[in-house]
């Protein structure tokens, strides 16, 4: 079988398993079920974080460590009723540096294909026709200015290039950063983006359609290299 045909039986599989549970739901259950398995959005855990007491003490690389994640955020509107999805993957790597009180370079790099939300036939959906992970299987962001890392900051704004689905476009983060240990750093933040500018067609599967923008949302720790 062809990789065409197995694309488009997962696709038709994916229709027919989300509209029978919106039929069996209805749609407003199904949308308070959706929006009750939507996770948070990053937050700093505020049980361990201060700000940054001395950030001329951080010079060095900084890479990603266990419980870093990044995903998207969007809406899906099914007869007029509004339900959140979000898709998590902690398939994330990260290398940051830090020199002279400032963020001078930085990669993110997110596994497409593992992003997964509460629905499998979502995700197969998402994965072969939306973003077309087979074609475009990672997602990255690059720093292309400096940022200054005052002391006692808890929020930076990161200039740089977010590239899905093959298409780059100029971006700023605005992120927020503390210190959650003497050699640990966590940077959460959202960036909303509009499908089209990355030439992603919003899904539409007749009985349920997705909003033409979302977010691409993240939760780094980070800790020195080596």
């Amino acid at each position: 079988m062809g990789r065409r045909a197995k694309v488009g039986i997962g696709v038709v599989g994916a229709v027919v398993v989300l509209a029978g549970a919106a039929a069996v739901w209805g749609p407003g259950l199904y949308a308070n079920w959706a929006n009750s398995n939507a996770e948070a959005a990053p937050a700093i855990d505020t049980a361990t974080a201060t700000p940054l007491a001395d950030p001329s003490g951080l010079d060095g690389r900084w890479t990603a460590q266990n419980g870093s994640y990044a995903g998207y955020r969007v809406d899906e509107v099914l007869r007029g009723n509004h339900a959140t999805v979000t898709g998590r993957t902690e398939k994330v790597q990260a290398d940051v540096t830090i020199a002279g009180s400032a963020v001078t370079a930085g990669t993110v790099t997110v596994d497409m294909a593992s992003i997964a939300t509460d629905q499998p036939p979502r995700d197969a959906y998402f994965r072969s026709s939306a973003l077309r992970t087979g074609d475009f299987p990672t997602a990255t962001f690059q720093l292309t200015a400096p940022t200054a890392l005052p002391a006692g900051a808890t929020t930076v704004d990161l200039a740089g290039h977010l590239t899905i689905h093959g298409v780059t476009q100029q971006v700023t983060v605005h992120a927020e950063v503390a210190q959650t240990g003497a050699d640990a750093l966590q940077v959460v933040g959202s960036v909303p983006l509009t499908f089209a500018d990355y030439g992603v067609v919003a899904p539409s599967l007749g009985f349920v359609t997705v909003e033409k923008s979302g977010a691409v949302e993240f939760s780094l720790h980070l800790a020195p290299e080596g």
